[in-house]
């Protein structure tokens, strides 16, 4: 196992200048109609590349990589962001890519990928099994594969959220990303707690996909039987040892929130703030309004919006 330093971060950071968005923070007051429970900041990597922060981790791939090894092009799993990533870095590269992605994937995101130009085959029940269909073709096609959540190079692009709340928001508090394979919040956490060690770092998981809660708590990776949850992006069964380690060393906490509960706020973000999210993207709101981790009126709290989507419109509201 590759450990991802702070260096590794650093040097994302400069080698993606010019590649990725330097995605603003919005301070959320006033509020209409609710209490703020903390000094709420939002990191808007709805506004990146391509709709997400997975964009980062797949630009630091593609830029570390070279001309022979990207002659073949790439390929990955995807619940549905992080091959909007992979197929964005692809095109601007000037390779190909296929992306694997599971029923579960939203249309709209597949039918994005296929605009990017990736061939996007739909197969599987959940990303596990799209994954073990992608790394099938990896030897026989000569591609480089590019893993959503623990491959170092993606960790240390998804990183560089992190080194920008520090430099945007420099007494940040708490810091709170939602969960799904690790990947995002192994960066940031990492970038975080090698800067200012006394940030709370809060992931936030799906109740019906509590991946990285239950691999805390068994001190091991555990693999789910089964997946009930409407936010695909958020579903793996099972993380990497990579994301596990560097979970169990710099996050504070890992909260579980159920669907509903990211479908009011997902409507919330649009109705309040204009912001159209996924419902993943909910995710952290959701913790926060519902008092999953403990603030003060006063704390300075960070949660980052993790993807674009269309949630936000839910007619349930």
């Amino acid at each position: 196992m590759t450990a991802v330093t702070i260096q590794d971060i650093e040097a994302a950071q400069a080698r993606m200048q010019g590649s990725v968005r330097r995605t603003p923070m919005l301070r959320v007051a006033p509020a209409v109609g609710l209490s703020l429970p903390c000094d709420l900041v939002l990191k808007l990597e709805n506004l990146q590349l391509a709709g997400s922060f997975k964009a980062r981790g797949a630009a630091n791939t593609a830029l570390s990589l070279t001309r022979e090894q990207l002659q073949h092009g790439v390929i990955t799993a995807s619940g549905g962001n992080h091959g909007l990533g992979v197929a964005a870095a692809a095109k601007a590269a000037g390779v190909p890519a296929s992306i694997h992605v599971p029923v579960t994937a939203a249309p709209d995101k597949v039918a994005r990928m296929r605009r990017f130009g990736a061939e996007v085959v739909v197969e599987g029940d959940a990303w596990d099994d799209a994954n073990q269909l992608a790394l099938a073709r990896v030897e026989a096609e000569g591609r480089v594969y590019v893993h959503p959540f623990a491959q170092p190079s993606v960790i240390a692009g998804q990183g560089t959220v992190g080194l920008e709340i520090l430099e945007d928001m420099p007494d940040v508090e708490t810091v709170v990303l939602a969960i799904g394979g690790g990947g995002l919040i192994s960066g940031v956490a990492t970038a975080l707690k090698a800067r200012r060690p006394d940030i709370r770092v809060i992931g936030v998981e799906p109740e019906g996909a509590p991946t990285l809660r239950r691999s805390v708590d068994a001190g091991e990776l555990v693999t789910l039987e089964r997946i009930s949850t409407k936010a695909p992006t958020l579903a793996p069964r099972r993380s990497a040892e990579i994301n596990l380690e560097i979970i169990q060393r710099t996050v504070d906490d890992i909260v579980l929130v159920s669907d509903p509960e990211m479908y009011a706020a997902a409507s919330w973000l649009w109705n309040e703030l204009g912001i159209g999210t996924e419902l993943a993207a909910a995710a952290g709101m959701a913790a926060l309004f519902n008092g999953r981790f403990p603030v003060r009126p006063d704390e300075k709290v960070c949660v980052v919006i993790c993807g674009a989507g269309v949630d936000g419109f839910d007619s349930k509201d």
